[in-house]
């Protein structure tokens, strides 16, 4: 039986802009009419969003919009959320199921692999064209025992490669030969192309190396991408996009964010720093607040109690507080609102070892951090102003109210979050509160009631990804394209392991 077509884009290096090609081409084919669907077999991000009760990587999350599909577990059925500089929590079909070592993992990551081919049949059977995203570079020698991101997937599940180069940065030609020379023959013989991405300027001037780079590799370039520089609208994978939220300057509203050292789900802010009227600076930890500053945003974490001791040891928590005395606004959104209330106690050492450390103390929460971790989508709205909203929470713990603080929203019929009684200070464990208009709107207003938001996020976004699809399509022949993915073979020696994997994994649902 013919196996439904599939085409992976592995790329030179990481942040070479392989999500948004993958994003923009399901918008492309699904306006052609055919039923795609995303896949990365291993992501590494905090950005996190919900699927079917579990959690997927942001940029997976974003895909399935492209393509009009809900997300599943099953589109990123690993995903390694960074915990320390050497360990990260494994996430596996949307569940947390261990924190390990980098070492560990590379142990690990082999045992992945059915699971991974599991997923990706299951889908297989619900489309009519896959794309596939690898993980960082395809040449990653080191890491290529028991590869399951980029070629040990491409090879085990028979799907053609297209190489992405990012120009922008560099050494192109370089790193397009380099990597080819660095594939095994039996990897080499899964490249259909390469894609030079993020050019500026006159493509035509790198047309001289195209026959090089054939005659170094014998691969065809199957497009040139100019720079899309609305990129910056559409949510990030990772931090490595975090910058260009950032936009200093003068406006009527000044909105501050620590850059915590474990920051997660910061897509919180993308709604903020595309509002006309607000200037959003995400700072350095050892940045002194500006005193313009109306709010504190203390955004989600992944290691609240270090992140938290960061804030401390940095100095930037008494610039909060001298910030509250002036006056000043501060939010607190996942593991901000916990860092906010009266303590954090980790007694099981999911974030390292077990202990309990005071928050910042503007609110009187307490929080139990807890292993069941909590992932959900959420609607319901806000008490004072009676918006409705949408959002999304994926944490571990408990917080418990106290004192004189009132709860902020209605969540599902429940209380949730706190505010102060003089309404200075928020804390939620809702994300996504933002991308809410009228919502974002009403919070706005309570900072500078003379401003009036006109952005429409989630509509911006729609449009957004139909642009991608359009400046793809210019620049890549699409039916090429597709005649590639046509061609992938499913490898015998995996059919059968597959297929039952696939079977169990349905079993298991139901």
């Amino acid at each position: 039986m013919r196996p439904t077509p599939a085409l992976m884009f592995q790329a030179t290096c990481s942040n070479a802009g392989k999500s948004l090609i993958v994003a923009g081409l399901c918008r492309a084919y699904q306006r052609r009419g055919l039923r795609v669907l995303p896949f990365k077999p291993q992501n590494m991000s905090n950005n996190a969003a919900p699927a079917e009760g579990g959690e997927i990587g942001r940029a997976q999350a974003l895909q399935a919009r492209a393509a009009r599909v809900p997300p599943s577990v099953h589109m990123n059925p690993v995903l390694l959320k960074p915990e320390s500089e050497s360990g990260a929590q494994v996430v596996v079909h949307g569940r947390r199921r261990a924190t390990v070592s980098a070492r560990d993992y590379q142990r690990l990551k082999p045992s992945l692999l059915a699971e991974v081919l599991a997923s990706f049949h299951r889908l297989e059977a619900e489309a009519e064209l896959l794309l596939v995203e690898g993980a960082g570079s395809a040449a990653e020698v080191n890491l290529r025992a028991g590869d399951i991101a980029n070629m040990g997937f491409a090879l085990a599940a028979g799907v053609p490669v297209v190489l992405v180069g990012d120009i922008d940065r560099g050494g192109v030609i370089a790193a397009l030969v380099g990597t080819h020379r660095l594939l095994a023959e039996d990897e080499r013989r899964l490249l259909g192309g390469y894609v030079i991405n993020k050019f500026r300027g006159d493509p035509t001037l790198f047309s001289g190396a195209l026959p090089r780079i054939e005659e170094e590799t014998g691969l065809a370039c199957l497009g040139i991408v100019p720079w899309f520089a609305d990129a910056r609208l559409l949510p990030a994978e990772d931090a490595l996009g975090l910058e260009e939220r950032s936009r200093r300057g003068p406006a009527p509203i000044h909105i501050a964010v620590p850059k915590l050292p474990r920051i997660a789900n910061f897509d919180d802010l993308d709604p903020l720093a595309q509002e006309p009227d607000v200037a959003l600076a995400l700072l350095d930890l050892d940045e002194p607040l500006p005193v313009d500053t109306d709010l504190v945003l203390l955004p989600g974490s992944k290691a609240v109690i270090d992140d938290l001791l960061a804030l401390r040891a940095s100095g930037f928590a008494s610039d909060i507080y001298a910030h509250v005395r002036r006056g000043g606004w501060v939010l607190g959104i996942c593991g901000g609102y916990q860092m906010l209330g009266r303590s954090v106690a980790d007694p099981h050492g999911l974030e390292g070892p077990p202990r309990t450390v005071p928050g910042l103390g503007l609110l009187a929460h307490t929080t139990l951090l807890l292993p069941d971790k909590q992932v959900r989508a959420v609607s319901g709205r806000e008490y004072e102003s009676g918006f409705g909203l949408t959002g999304y929470e994926i944490h571990l713990g408990r917080s418990e109210r106290g004192g004189d603080d009132e709860p902020w929203l209605e969540i599902e019929g429940r209380p949730e979050g706190s505010v102060r009684r003089d309404r200075r200070v928020f804390g939620t464990y809702v994300h996504g509160l933002f991308a809410n208009d009228a919502f974002r709107r009403a919070f706005l207003a309570r900072l500078r009631p003379d401003v009036r938001s006109r952005l429409d996020y989630e509509a911006r976004i729609e449009d957004t990804l139909d642009r991608l699809a359009d400046h793809l399509e210019a620049a890549i022949d699409l039916d090429r394209l597709y005649r590639l993915a046509e061609t992938r073979t499913r490898p015998a020696a995996t059919v059968a392991t597959s297929s039952e994997n696939a079977r169990r994994t349905s079993r298991s649902a139901r």
